[in-house]
């Protein structure tokens, strides 16, 4: 195992070393706008209504009704979006929504803390390492994170967001948070820490846009997040190994999240994730 390990760092440190491969290029961030265009038509159609805020609701009778038992026992029901993660020319789309049910709670109570953003590292450590609210215009917002995420390595990034927040009515509200910077942080905490220049970095993460959705029920909240990402493209080859781990941060962080924010909301201790 011990061997295995070893051998698995060594190929994610050669993988991680191909800096100049990883540069975005333009039709990369262009098929990336492109997808980002198409998936905000779906969601902005499921905003238009109440009834179909939530993907809960488009489930036939049956298994929408087990989703929401299982919601009600804790549960974070996680799923992908399509093919993702969707191949481009030059990197990857990850495409994954989730829903966690918060007893007890009451929506203002989820968007207060939602967009708490000077305050995000009480419920979101270790994966958010800082947060501040750079500018407020009522509902539109500008916020800064430092994120953190370990997986065999560990990768820092500064990054910043538009973030806007809506509502169909009191009961169903929204947000909608698009990335305009990310950094990856070079020596974090250290005396050289530094921001990688653009085609510099690793290529861990380019964008993120979320989308989330409050539903409030009688005795508590729905809350959907649906989290949109690119990173760059796994060299040939290399697939078979760094295919899993590149695919799982994704999918791990917006559990981690949701998972986090019905924790905080519910009055218990906030559990950090274990790393690996």
């Amino acid at each position: 195992m011990l061997h295995r390990r070893v051998a698995m760092v060594a190929v994610l440190a050669a993988f991680l070393a191909a800096e100049a491969s990883a540069a975005q290029r333009p039709e990369t961030r262009e098929a990336f706008d492109l997808y980002i265009a198409q998936a905000e038509v779906r969601i902005g159609d499921s905003r238009s209504n109440a009834k179909s805020l939530l993907n809960l609701e488009s489930l036939p009778d049956g298994p929408r009704a087990d989703a929401i038992s299982r919601l009600r026992r804790g549960e974070v029901l996680i799923e992908k979006r399509g093919d993702a993660p969707d191949e481009i020319s030059g990197g990857l789309i990850h495409d994954w929504v989730g829903v966690v049910f918060v007893p007890g709670a009451t929506v203002t109570q989820v968007v207060g803390m939602v967009r708490d953003y000077d305050h995000l590292v009480r419920y979101y450590s270790p994966d958010v390492v800082r947060s501040r609210l750079v500018s407020d215009h009522g509902d539109d917002l500008h916020v800064f994170m430092r994120l953190r995420r370990e997986k065999i390595v560990t990768v820092v990034l500064d990054t910043e967001y538009d973030v806007h927040y809506g509502r169909v009515d009191a009961a169903h509200q929204y947000s909608t948070s698009r990335s305009t910077r990310v950094a990856e942080i070079e020596d974090a905490g250290g005396p050289h820490e530094h921001a990688l220049a653009e085609g510099r970095d690793h290529g861990y993460m380019w964008r993120l846009n979320t989308y989330w959705a409050f539903e409030q029920a009688e005795d508590g909240v729905f809350v959907q997040c649906e989290a949109i990402s690119l990173t760059r493209d796994i060299p040939i080859g290399l697939g078979w190994l760094i295919g899993p781990f590149v695919n799982s941060i994704p999918r791990e962080s917006l559990q981690f999240m949701l998972s986090a924010t019905r924790t905080a909301l519910s009055g218990q201790t906030i559990v950090t994730r274990k790393q690996n």
